[in-house]
């Protein structure tokens, strides 16, 4: 399962990756809101955006587009590597 996290902490990107690969996901990580920012969410099988680290902008963009491709969508407040397990086992 192709899964896109947007948000976190680019120190923890090595971390990351580590869990989503433990769990059998392939993570594709979009650290803030950039150029091409909507190009580069893909079309992946779920999407989970970290709330705290990212610019309303961006979180109102990732919500639009999970909304207009039919992604699954989940939100948290928390960017810890905990968090993303958690989401990813209910992705």
């Amino acid at each position: 399962m192709c899964v896109t996290l947007i948000g976190g902490m680019d120190r923890l990107k090595k971390e990351y990756m580590a869990a989503a690969e433990q769990d059998g996901h392939s993570l594709k990580f979009i650290t803030r809101n950039e150029p091409n920012f909507v190009n580069k969410i893909g079309n992946p099988d779920a999407m989970i955006v970290f709330t705290n680290k990212i610019s309303h902008e961006a979180k109102r963009k990732a919500v639009q587009v999970a909304r207009s491709r039919n992604i699954p969508l989940q939100m948290v407040h928390s960017c810890g590597v905990s968090s993303l397990r958690e989401c990813l086992k209910g992705a």
